[in-house]
Parts: C-alpha cells; sequence; structure tokens
C-alpha cells in the first residue's frame, strides 16, 4: 500500500512539470474559457441562468454553451415562466447578446411533440442533447457544469 502512494507521490513532480511546461492557450490569444450548461430539468434554470451571467460578469470573454433535453427544454419556450410568474425570454435574450447559445435536442422534442416554432427565436437545435454534451467536452474542451 505505502509503496502505490509513494509511486504516485513521486509522479507528481513529473506531472506538473509536463504541465508548465504546455503552452496554454491565452498564451496563443485562443478563448480557453469554455463552458456547456446541462439542463435536463426546468426547475434549475433560473440558477443556471444566473451562474451564466457571474461567470460573464468574472469572465467577459469566456464561451457559454447551454445544452437542454428532456423536461430542461421547458424553460427555452416560448412563454415559459418560472415559478414565480417571471418569464424566461428576457434573461436568455440577454445572454444571447452576451454571446451565450442555448441548444435544444432534437430528440426530445420529437419525444414530447413539441415543434421548433414552440422555441424562443435564439435557440438551435441538435440531433442529441447528451451527444452534444460529450461533444463540446470530448472534441472542443469544454468545461462542463451541471447547475
Amino acid at each position: 500500500m505505502k509503496t502505490k502512494r509513494l509511486a504516485k507521490l513521486c509522479l507528481l513532480p513529473l506531472l506538473l512539470m509536463g504541465l508548465a511546461s504546455q503552452s496554454w492557450p491565452e498564451e496563443s490569444g485562443e478563448n480557453w474559457e469554455k463552458v456547456v450548461f446541462h439542463l435536463d430539468e426546468t426547475a434549475n434554470a433560473s440558477w443556471a441562468l444566473m451562474l451564466a451571467r457571474s461567470y460573464l460578469d468574472d469572465s467577459p470573454k469566456a464561451k457559454i454553451v447551454f445544452v437542454a433535453y428532456g423536461p430542461g427544454i421547458d424553460f427555452l419556450l416560448t412563454d415559459a415562466e418560472d415559478k414565480r410568474g417571471n418569464p424566461y425570454d428576457h434573461r436568455v435574450r440577454a445572454l444571447v447578446e452576451r454571446g451565450v447559445e442555448f441548444r435544444v435536442c432534437a430528440a426530445t422534442l420529437g419525444a414530447r411533440n413539441i415543434a421548433k416554432d414552440n422555441l424562443l427565436e435564439t435557440v438551435s437545435v441538435v440531433p442529441s442533447g447528451i451527444s452534444e454534451i460529450a461533444r463540446l467536452q470530448l472534441k472542443e474542451g469544454y468545461a462542463y457544469l451541471k447547475p
């Protein structure tokens, strides 16, 4: 047991040296702050919108994408309101103006018989919400957040 722990501790400096020698995206001018918000229930939508706004206040150049599927798409429907009766549309539009993207799962729309016309005009549709989240993480280097 102690041998394994010692081996791990010996590898740590090597790992840190390797990280230190890498060139970071900000050095090349590339935007490295990319975050995907995963929503599969609308109950957390107000919280997620507030978190995204706060994130952008701290890091205005960040790239944020919301991916919603299942009941998580409900806040992106036309005339959707939170439990206090406050509409979501103006909060979504305000974030879109700051560069945030909102993507909805086409499979969810089909399964729930929801027409694309029922979505806010600022929302795009992707074939699969869960696949889109994985693609953003694995192929585009997005950090994953689940509010």
